[in-house]
């Protein structure tokens, strides 16, 4: 991994820099699940869909790494300079500097996923007489590098203000989004930002997507409450008997668009039924699976933006096992094979790097010919 910058630059650089071309508000289609095994360990994974190139970026900021909590800049306030108490892992887009984390996990395994919200997300104002804030862009980092469980950073999100930089040139709108914390006990927690008010949520589906807001996703699950594993075996009708086709028949209404309402039911009856995995490995795979049902090739999830066809696709995906402090990823070009990164490994670097998701070592298929060659 190749050195990265200071991640104190992110605030007076990032917002003026954060390009026309970055499309930041796009109607992007993630999805973040977790599982928490039989024997205890938690296992969570998010896809990233997107739309155009963004050269999503792998980065390490470790134990003791600068953060600058600034205010919007017309108000003249302080920054206040700290540094972050556990060492971080995470994932951002390579156009504003400072590496804004939309998705990461810290030493304490506690794990971050940002979707985006557009519509709904209105970050909180900042007056003259506040003391604690934090821009948007610098927010992942904060929330990681300073917080060991959810429990930690619920307690400390009422006492901060969170923000987005007002002055931004139109067409440069900052990221809308909204948070999926988990933590290596299974806690997890859902943070969104509504009408400049904090709204903090539990996780109760274990699974987020983007827009509307969580709680009106978990109403719109009502609307499905006839789904099942179980199919119906048969039924007589008049003289004969009429049997099922296959087995499935129980999710029979199940939506299998990738629109975020119909992602989130789809997801969390898979979340909500798949058999319960025993143990890490078990949870890895878990989560793999119920991923997969997402999974948007080029070409199926199309829109129109800026005057022609573009296609949302799943550009990575990420398996963060919190109880061992391991990181499997894929990106769009080697689905079919995770990279494993031991962050421990990592964690205890004493100088931050990065280096580009597409640039990892990814395995290559193995070829299984000798195990029928005699």
């Amino acid at each position: 991994m190749r050195a990265l910058p200071p991640q104190s630059t992110i605030v007076g650089l990032a917002c003026a820099a954060v390009a026309a071309a970055t499309p930041w508000n796009g109607a992007r289609a993630c999805t973040a699940v977790d599982f928490r095994a039989a024997d205890g360990a938690v296992v969570a994974g998010r896809t990233m869909e997107w739309a155009f190139e963004m050269g999503w970026t792998l980065a390490s900021f470790p134990k003791g790494s600068p953060v600058t909590l600034a205010a919007p800049p017309g108000l003249k306030l302080p920054a206040h300079a700290t540094t972050t108490r556990h060492a971080v892992v995470g994932i951002c887009p390579a156009s504003p500097p400072g590496c804004p984390l939309l998705e990461g996990q810290n030493a304490a395994g506690l794990t971050m996923s940002g979707n985006f919200l557009p519509g709904f997300t209105e970050y909180q104002s900042v007056g003259p007489g506040d003391t604690r804030y934090v821009s948007i862009l610098s927010f992942g980092l904060w929330a990681l590098g300073g917080h060991a469980s959810v429990a930690e950073l619920r307690a400390a999100l009422p006492g901060i203000r969170v923000w987005s930089d007002a002055s931004l040139a139109p067409g440069q709108a900052p990221p809308t989004l909204h948070f999926v914390f988990v933590d290596r006990t299974g806690a997890g927690l859902v943070v969104e930002y509504v009408k400049g008010e904090l709204r903090m949520h539990d996780n109760a589906a274990h699974v987020l997507t983007n827009a509307p807001t969580y709680d009106w996703h978990l109403v719109n699950l009502r609307n499905y409450l006839n789904l099942t594993p179980v199919g119906v075996p048969g039924v007589r009708i008049g003289s004969a008997d009429v049997t099922a086709l296959g087995q499935g028949g129980g999710m029979l209404g199940v939506p299998g668009d990738f629109t975020p309402p119909s992602r989130f039911v789809r997801t969390a009856f898979l979340v909500r039924h798949v058999t319960p995995p025993a143990d890490a490995e078990g949870a890895i795979q878990a989560v793999g699976h119920v991923l997969d049902d997402v999974d948007i090739p080029r070409g199926v999830a199309q829109g129109r933006e800026g005057g022609g066809l573009v296609d949302d696709y799943t550009q990575f995906v990420v398996i963060k096992d919190l109880s061992r402090n391991r990181l499997l990823i894929a990106d769009h070009a080697h689905r079919l094979t995770f990279l494993t990164l031991d962050l421990d490994r990592i964690f205890a670097q004493p100088t931050p790097a990065s280096v580009r998701i597409a640039d990892l070592p990814y395995p290559a298929a193995i070829d299984g010919t000798r195990a029928l060659l005699r």
